[in-house]
């Protein structure tokens, strides 16, 4: 059973360990920032906001382990997933492993980016089939600004659920 979310926001630890260990944002605006020394900081968001989350490690011969997440913030009790380096957790929409993968996921947000349109503003529909492609190496169908007008368009009109989207 997935725990239920009892706060008000979403806190996110970065660290940036040159050449070693590093986890940063790809997007997403947090509402708050701890910088706790030069190397560490703390980010957080707002019920609600997707942000995207690298994470990447290297020993002494190469990469060990690259990771993407794209995942929104949680309501007050809304179910959430346990993420790693997300207190508490966060809704999964897009979660790959490898650098292969990881660099796939990179190329669709930069896609987007090309169209003009903020990824955090993408329907969440689109980063789950992104995630799912990539996990059976397939190109994902690409996002276009007609379908996210759609999308804007279906929110505005209150014709979606955003929980189940």
């Amino acid at each position: 059973m997935q725990p239920r979310f009892s706060s008000s926001s979403i806190e996110v630890e970065l660290i940036w360990l040159k050449d070693r260990f590093q986890r940063w944002l790809r997007f997403g605006q947090p509402v708050d920032e701890i910088a706790h020394d030069r190397r560490r900081r703390a980010v957080t968001f707002a019920p609600g906001a997707v942000f995207a989350l690298i994470h990447w490690e290297a020993g002494d011969y190469g990469t060990t382990l690259s990771r993407l997440w794209v995942l929104r913030a949680v309501e007050a009790g809304e179910r959430f997933d346990r993420v790693p380096f997300v207190n508490p957790g966060a809704e999964v929409l897009l979660d790959l492993k490898t650098w292969v993968k990881v660099r796939a996921g990179l190329d669709a947000i930069d896609a987007i980016e090309a169209l003009g349109i903020n990824p955090e503003r993408v329907c969440l529909d689109h980063w789950r089939h992104v995630g799912g492609r990539i996990a059976v190496a397939e190109p994902p169908s690409p996002y276009t600004r007609v379908r996210h007008r759609a999308w804007l368009s279906r929110k505005r009109l209150g014709l979606i659920d955003e929980d189940a989207a």
